[in-house]
């Protein structure tokens, strides 16, 4: 599997192109602010054809550039129903403070084709399949992609704002909640092997099992409500 990652000029954002090998169909997910240049030359490099783009939520971080990139090569984008509203309007999902960085207001349209993912989805695309796991918490249509590795021993979790590398996304934004993050974390997260790869919506790749041993969000007294940790994110 050929995994290409670039990071937005705002907010440190990681975009992805997924594809099974050089010269071959591909997805893009996430792909924030700035990032069509960067994409433009990973795609001319491996000789890729992208066919659609995933969105891991909906937040302007993330978002950005969904528009131009599904327009440019008329392919769909798709996204959680549950974040279908901020993608509407990015604004809802950031509040006022954030949304003071745009001034408050942002011209923007969304794709032409949008198409809705739930969770248990299993999505055939790019000669690759891969499935959806609802995670919210960060936002009410968080998402995981979940791919085979190339081996049976090995997978990948491109997990957007739900875990990094020593953190996890956070709640305090509108749509977020530390509840249902915490059940994420207990009921999505840690049910993944160790050996799972994670590509986090910000900062390095990590594993499952490292993240399992070190990040304070995954020890009990945390998912138990007992103790809180500083996140990171928009």
């Amino acid at each position: 599997m050929l995994i290409q990652g670039l990071v937005a000029e705002a907010f440190a954002t990681n975009c992805y192109v997924v594809a099974p090998e050089a010269g071959s169909e591909c997805l893009v997910i996430d792909p924030g602010i700035g990032v069509v240049p960067g994409l433009d030359e990973v795609l001319r490099r491996h000789r890729l054809k992208p066919v659609a783009v995933m969105m891991t939520h909906g937040h302007l971080d993330h978002t950005f550039s969904v528009t131009p990139m599904s327009g440019s090569r008329d392919i769909p984008a798709y996204i959680h129903h549950g974040d279908r509203e901020i993608l509407a309007d990015p604004l809802k999902g950031i509040g006022p403070q954030l949304g003071a960085i745009f001034g408050g207001r942002l011209e923007w349209t969304e794709p032409d084709d949008v198409r809705e993912l739930s969770d248990g989805d299993t999505i055939s695309l790019a000669g690759m399949e891969f499935t959806v796991d609802h995670a919210p918490g960060h936002t009410p249509g968080s998402v995981l992609f979940q791919f085979p590795g190339d081996d049976d021993a090995q997978s990948y979790c491109f997990s957007g704002d739900v875990l990094f590398a020593g953190s996890i996304g956070r709640t305090d934004l509108p749509g977020g909640s530390d509840q249902q993050m915490r059940a994420t974390l207990r009921d999505k997260i840690l049910s993944m092997n160790d050996d799972a790869v994670v590509l986090p919506g910000h900062g390095g790749r990590t594993t499952i099992g490292r993240e399992r041993e070190t990040n304070p969000f995954l020890q009990p007294a945390h998912l138990t409500g007992h103790t809180q940790a500083p996140t990171r994110g928009m």
